[in-house]
């Protein structure tokens, strides 16, 4: 069995980590680079770094967080938000980034996906998709969960493979910052109609949870806000989630 993810996620507005309900009411949470290396001495076996108001407000990702954080981490770091074309996931990678998530712009050019996959392998290329239930699906949501599509969720994440991309970032709208759960309907869904890994978010509160969704198919789990708000940390995380029965590295 392969090793199961733990990863921390830091979503950054105007150079400081923020987390919402909902991706809405955001409230300050700290410091990129300071958190970054509290996470890795915690034992994260990654980190996402995503700037949630560059693709909203229509600029560039901030790379001076991307060359701080990357200073600081001797762990995988994926950056996302902001990619409009492949000379702004370039820049991504030159400051520090191993991996690129790219969500808005994949919807509307999915080729996007494939010039990234060509350039820089599809190990380095990830889907962030983020979904809203609607009625017995989901719908995709983008511009940082400001505009809902008229397009299916895994029929965009089986799109989105066949296109180039190597992992999916899978964030569920309804759970995110709530404490109630992975949606794992959804990530059986997606899971399921792709053979790329699937990192499953929002929603986490506890470990339990979190094993919930590697038994869905997840092949990582990803948090912020309990590890940010100090409810636990990335070890205590991982020692359950081995009580548990998951493959973790402690």
């Amino acid at each position: 069995m392969l090793m199961r993810r733990v990863i921390p996620c830091l979503d950054v507005h105007a150079g400081r980590v923020v987390k919402g309900i909902q991706f809405q009411a955001l409230r300050d949470a700290g410091e990129p680079v300071e958190l970054a290396k509290i996470y890795a001495q915690q034992g994260a076996d990654e980190l996402v770094l995503l700037d949630v108001s560059a693709t909203p407000e229509g600029r560039e990702h901030a790379l001076a967080t991307v060359r701080d954080v990357r200073r600081q981490l001797p762990l995988p770091l994926t950056v996302g938000g902001g990619v409009r074309m492949l000379e702004d996931a370039t820049a991504l990678l030159e400051a520090g980034a191993d991996k690129v998530a790219v969500n808005t712009a994949a919807v509307s050019r999915p080729e996007l996906l494939g010039e990234m996959a060509s350039a820089f392998g599809c190990q380095c290329t990830v889907l962030a998709l983020d979904a809203a239930r609607a009625g017995n699906g989901w719908q995709v949501v983008v511009r940082s969960g400001r505009d809902r599509l008229e397009l299916d969720v895994v029929e965009w994440a089986q799109a989105a493979v066949e296109e180039g991309a190597g992992e999916i970032l899978l964030t569920s709208w309804d759970r995110d910052g709530t404490g109630s759960g992975y949606d794992l309907e959804l990530l059986q869904a997606v899971c399921g109609a792709v053979g790329v890994p699937v990192i499953a978010s929002g929603g986490a509160e506890t470990a339990e949870h979190m094993a919930q969704a590697l038994l869905a198919g997840a092949d990582a789990v990803l948090a912020a806000s309990i590890l940010h708000d100090g409810h636990t940390t990335v070890s205590a995380i991982k020692r359950r989630l081995a009580t548990l029965g998951m493959e973790v590295r402690l």
